[in-house]
């Protein structure tokens, strides 16, 4: 081994004289932990190896060239090419290789050993991945509350991260179990399922919510047929995982690989369940949804409006606004109870619940079903409001109730005798078929709010082209106009009225609808509801046939 040159600079004077480093020095630096070293001179051959070289290269020796089958090919390339850096694999490590240029045309390689270094960076790009999809699956997750289609997404995105083909197992009540599978993303197969789910290990647990087998204790010969999606192929591993749910499982979630695929180790198993966590939360929110949606339906369909339905001597029309576009339900609504025989008095009501929204909407039923009960045993209108008032008094709800009800009775020649009663609501109006408008002068108390109430009952007759319109405050407080903020008022509504002269009722009600809807824009506005009576269309000919027969639109 050649030495190192000696200083060219004169030493202080008294000073001790400076001298090249010896081999012994040369041994030290190279064992002082710089990692495996070996150092060439001029002419390519090994002068110096430390002991990390040593048993990293065993073959290599002194004297001899950094060449195969001494060190891997890849070392050797690129001390052939004086590549000043490579990388490459010594037995089951990863090696990087820099080159140091020493005087005298020696060089070292210095080597270092990354593996646990690209093994973390590989680990951490896995996560980085794993909690992209994960944001990922949660947004979609989480797009839909259909609890069909969390189910498909649920399935589906598990096939096409994490396992070759998925299957997701979930109630859907009444005892019944759906079955979803996947491949590769997309869905295959969903059906009732009838086979029994014991035949798959760990599946019966999985449903009910106990933790999950770990995947290398499941036999895949042991997969039932009807698990495994056709043309699947071999089965190489099966992971089956609980989907936690809100209180309840949700269901279970099976993966399912093929035998050139790795099988699961224990880092998938954990984001398996991590992933199968978020998508039983999401089918558990849909099936929530779907249960509460139900419930609000059934709730709903018996205090919508009612259809009305055809019956003879009156003609009929009716519209419904909630105060929020949202809503099907709130405080306004309006009722018809024709009579149980041909001529017999029709009772109508239109009423107002102080308030908007659920509540208001609960006391609208609480009203209308008492209203349907009480005209059975008590006819006359201050009476019927009197029980009605004393019942409402008896909740502890605050809230009270404008109301107009109305009696008609058809009469010969295709009149109709109508009895009155306004209780704290906006008075009727009759178009007549001049043209002229007149408020029928009956008046009240509110109801529910006072021990007693006042009412008074008034009468008048409808002739062929006459219109009584009944309506709620949200039409003539209705707030807009050019400054947004002027109620649409009772003479606006008159005069709208004064020009539907002998129109039939639905143009009536259509027109007095259309004026409100203008006048409000797109502003908020409370509930309205509207509704119109009138002696039939066909009342000439009936006077000419001596049918009666008449017509109920709505």
């Amino acid at each position: 081994m050649t030495s190192f040159p000696r200083s060219t600079d004169r030493p202080a004077e008294g000073a001790p004289p400076v001298t090249a480093p010896g081999a012994a020095q040369a041994h030290a630096l190279v064992e002082s932990g710089l990692g495996a070293v070996v150092m060439l001179d001029g002419a390519g051959l090994v002068r110096l190896l430390n002991e990390a070289a040593r048993i990293l290269f065993p073959l290599l020796r002194e004297a001899e060239p950094l060449s195969r089958p001494r060190v891997p090919g890849w070392l050797a390339d690129a001390q052939d090419g004086l590549l000043p850096e490579a990388r490459g694999i010594v037995g089951a490590r990863q090696m990087t290789a820099r080159r140091l240029a020493l005087p005298d045309g020696y060089g070292a390689w210095l080597l270092d050993d990354v593996t646990r270094e690209l093994v973390w960076q590989r680990r951490w790009q896995e996560e980085r991945e794993r909690a992209e999809f994960l944001a990922r699956a949660s947004a979609r997750l989480l797009t839909s509350l259909n609890w069909r289609k969390s189910v498909q997404a649920a399935a589906e995105l598990a096939s096409e991260r994490m396992a070759d083909a998925a299957v997701v197992v979930a109630g859907t009540g009444a005892r019944r179990m759906w079955f979803t599978s996947a491949v590769d993303g997309r869905v295959t197969e969903e059906r009732v399922l009838g086979e029994d789910v014991a035949e798959v290990p760990g599946l019966a647990d999985a449903l009910a919510g106990f933790p999950p087998l770990p995947a290398r204790w499941l036999d895949p010969e042991l997969a039932p047929g009807w698990l495994v999606p056709d043309g699947f192929g071999p089965l190489g591993s099966v992971l089956v995982t609980p989907m936690p749910g809100n209180g309840v499982p949700a269901g279970a979630l099976v993966l399912l690989r093929r035998t050139r695929t790795p099988a699961f180790n224990e880092d998938e198993e954990v984001f398996a369940r991590v992933f199968a966590a978020r998508a039983g939360a999401a089918v558990s929110a849909a099936a929530l949804y779907a249960e509460k949606a139900e419930t609000t339906a059934v709730l709903q369909r018996s205090l919508l409006p009612p259809v009305l339905r055809r019956s003879s001597g009156l003609d009929l029309a009716a519209t419904y606004r909630a105060s929020r576009a949202t809503d099907l339900i709130g405080g306004d609504f309006y009722d018809v109870h024709p009579g149980t025989d041909p001529g017999d008095e029709t009772f109508l009501v239109l009423g107002d619940v102080c308030g908007k929204g659920a509540k208001a909407a609960v006391l609208t039923g609480k009203i209308r079903n008492t209203l349907s009960a009480l005209r059975h045993l008590e006819s006359d209108h201050g009476r019927l409001l009197g029980l009605l008032n004393s019942t409402l008094l008896e909740d502890t709800d605050s809230r009270f109730a404008t109301m107009v009800l109305a009696g008609a009775t058809p009469l010969a020649h295709g009149e109709v005798a109508l009895r009155l009663t306004a209780a704290g609501h906006p008075r009727p109006l009759v178009v007549r078929a001049d043209g002229t408008i007149e408020e029928i002068p009956t008046g009240g108390t509110l109801i529910g709010a006072l021990p007693t109430i006042t009412t008074r009952t008034c009468r008048t007759v409808l002739r062929a082209g006459d219109v009584c319109l009944l309506y709620s405050d949200g039409v003539t407080e209705a707030r807009g106009g050019p400054d947004g903020r002027e109620m649409l008022g009772d003479d606006r509504l008159r005069a709208a009225l004064s020009e539907c002269a002998r129109m039939p009722v639905e143009a009536v009600i259509e027109r007095v609808e259309s004026l409100t809807t203008q006048w409000l824009g797109t502003r908020e506005h409370d509930d309205i509801a509207l509704l119109g009576i009138a002696a039939p269309r066909g009342a000439h000919l009936s006077m000419v046939n001596g049918t009666g027969r008449g017509r109920f639109t709505g």
